[in-house]
């Protein structure tokens, strides 16, 4: 486990969902310590779709934890699936959206000094549009824009989402880098000055 020592474990909380244990251990430095940790039982999936005239589909909901509305991209857990069959079907489910050509986008780990979750994005093009069927106990509101615009959204700090944050900015990066297959690079970049902006 690196150098922290762990003397003794507790679960402390379980869920359908997530699994809390505190921890007794000695830190790096020798010293005695606590830590509590929030296990995931779920990858976090996220996608990036981009449509053929360069939008993007964003998804809207309050988000209990923050008490506050949320626009996110498409987003949601692999619940034992692999995480490309999960960020298929949520895109499927939230926005009714099929497609036909994917790409990873990132991997990373969110908050890893409290949990261990992790999460795996993708980038969908070639899209084939359908009816949403979100979980029955989601209400959820759409919002379309270029990606232009939701690239100054996320510059301007009014998407507050981590995983959209991250999506927006590496598919961003990679295009001006050239990373991404042509086309969709083309989609992304389409209205950029090669310079950063700040607002809409």
């Amino acid at each position: 486990m690196g150098p922290w020592t762990v003397q003794s474990a507790t679960e402390v909380y379980d869920n359908a969902w997530v699994r809390v244990s505190d921890h007794a251990v000695l830190r790096p430095d020798g010293s005695p310590g606590q830590y509590g940790v929030v296990h995931f039982k779920n990858v976090a999936v996220g996608v990036l779709p981009i449509d053929a005239d360069g939008s993007v589909c964003l998804v809207g909901q309050h988000r209990f934890p923050l008490n506050a509305y949320s626009w996110e991209l498409p987003e949601g857990g692999a619940g034992g699936e692999d995480p490309l069959a999960a960020a298929r079907r949520e895109l499927l489910e939230e926005t009714g959206a099929k497609a036909a050509s994917w790409a990873p986008l990132l991997e990373c780990d969110l908050s890893n000094s409290v949990t261990d979750e992790r999460a795996v994005c993708f980038l969908a093009w070639d899209l084939s549009a359908g009816a949403a069927n979100p979980d029955p106990e989601e209400v959820l509101s759409y919002r379309r824009l270029s990606f232009s615009a939701l690239h100054d959204l996320v510059l301007a700090g009014e998407i507050r989402d981590s995983l959209t944050i991250m999506m927006v900015l590496s598919a961003y990066a990679q295009a001006r880098a050239g990373r991404l297959p042509a086309e969709i690079a083309k989609l992304i970049l389409a209205g950029d000055d090669g310079n950063s902006r700040s607002g809409p």
